[in-house]
């Protein structure tokens, strides 16, 4: 019904457009004409109810205040700047809602704006496309200033409280260029965390100063426990020297497990390309192994296969067999948690989608604003990095068998 309402609409404003020879958009379109009307229309009705009584109509008056005329602004829409008549009162009480006193942008125009900016587009590009889509001059400054309104969500998101217990926590680095004097390559650190009711959600984000490193993530993943985290069960990670370590340091309990994707892929950087096909199909084997003492079978069997050629790479999985093992006394629901960080790759792939048309942030803080509005703004019909995670019930009723009352303590 409200489709078909919505067509029938619009086929009546095309066809009054083209029978009045008046454009739907642009300066005098159609649609400010109607917009206008809206507005001015909802403004008088608040001020009818302000006074108590509509214009015209004196028997329900009961007060000595009464309409004084109009005003003039300008304000700007999702179609465009639209200058609108703003009826006033004698006594200078009335205080309108639809557009407030001084207004000059009507709300969801700056959502659209912060949207545009989350999604990758410089102040330049947004200013660009405000001129041409809706012939809205709106200066950069302007849009800059727009954009800073979620400076103070964003720091009181940073340090809200968090869970006691998290069954899984996913961590990984990109990297930003930012300018520090110069421009340079500075790694961003997220923490994402599923927690007992199965809710994924960014944990925290942090700025580093130089290269990723172990100790850097120490420091910065403490802020996690001063929010309140107190055990994490498993935590999945990149391959990074002293990381699980360094893990171990905040939560002692905690079992660390290497993100397998992680590993895959630096295998690959020791192999040449035509091999990549036979390495990833023994890989899988490996890590899709039904339990350690078969993993432990095959992974000798790649051994045996590739050592010769490729010294490196076996070392590597020796190197990281410890910390790469725990999932494998899990079964299926509970390996797709903690095997990869996946999901924050999927992030960071937006991470770099809202970067890269930007070339570099002027500061800290402007990196990670654009990153907040990423997260800020799920997809839609897609994965998001927030979210319920799928069949978390049963994934939770295993999880408990592993750790017990670390799961159910809250």
């Amino acid at each position: 019904m409200g489709g078909d309402l919505d067509v029938r609409i619009a086929r009546e404003l095309l066809e009054t457009a083209r029978g009045t020879g008046v454009s739907l958009t642009g300066p005098g379109g159609l649609l400010r004409q109607i917009t206008k009307t809206v507005l001015e229309a909802a403004l008088n009705a608040e001020l009818d109810e302000d006074l108590g009584y509509g214009k015209g109509d004196r028997t329900g008056k009961d007060t000595t205040n009464e309409r004084n005329g109009t005003g003039s602004n300008t304000v700007t829409t999702d179609i465009g700047e639209v200058r609108i008549k703003v009826p006033r009162d004698r006594d200078g009480s009335f205080t309108p809602q639809i557009v407030p006193e001084h207004a000059r942008r009507i709300e969801g125009f700056d959502e659209a704006i912060i949207s545009l900016y989350g999604k990758g587009l410089t102040t330049g590009d947004i200013q660009k496309h405000l001129f041409e889509i809706y012939d809205a001059d709106v200066s950069r400054d302007l849009i800059s200033s727009i954009t800073d309104k979620v400076l103070d969500e964003m720091k009181l998101w940073s340090s809200r409280p968090l869970a006691r217990v998290y069954p899984v926590v996913m961590i990984d680095a990109i990297m930003v260029k930012i300018r520090q004097g110069s421009v340079a390559n500075r790694p961003v650190y997220v923490a994402v965390g599923v927690d007992t009711a199965g809710e994924r959600d960014v944990l925290g984000m942090w700025v580093g100063t130089g290269g990723e490193g172990a100790k850097e993530w120490v420091t910065y993943l403490s802020d996690l426990q001063n929010r309140g985290v107190e055990d994490i069960c498993l935590i999945a990670c990149d391959g990074l020297k002293g990381l699980p370590e360094a893990l171990n340091s905040l939560w002692p309990r905690a079992d660390i497990q290497l993100c397998v994707v992680h590993l895959v892929r630096a295998s690959l950087r020791y192999a040449s390309k035509r091999y990549w096909g036979q390495i990833t199909k023994s890989l899988k084997s490996i890590y899709t192994a039904p339990n350690s003492e078969a993993d432990q079978v095959l992974f000798e069997e790649f051994a045996d296969e590739w050592e010769d050629r490729y010294p490196a790479m076996i070392r590597m999985w020796r190197t990281s067999w410890e910390n790469f093992v725990p999932f494998l006394e899990f079964p299926p629901d509970i390996r797709k948690l903690v095997y990869t960080t996946n999901q924050i790759e999927s992030l960071n792939a937006r991470f770099r989608q809202a970067t890269r048309r930007r070339g570099h942030f002027p500061t800290d803080q402007a990196a990670l604003k654009v990153l907040y509005l990423v997260i800020r703004k799920p997809l839609k019909n897609r994965t998001n990095i927030t979210g319920k995670t799928v069949s978390w019930k049963q994934a939770l009723n295993t999880l408990s068998i592993y750790y017990g009352d670390r799961i159910n303590a809250q």
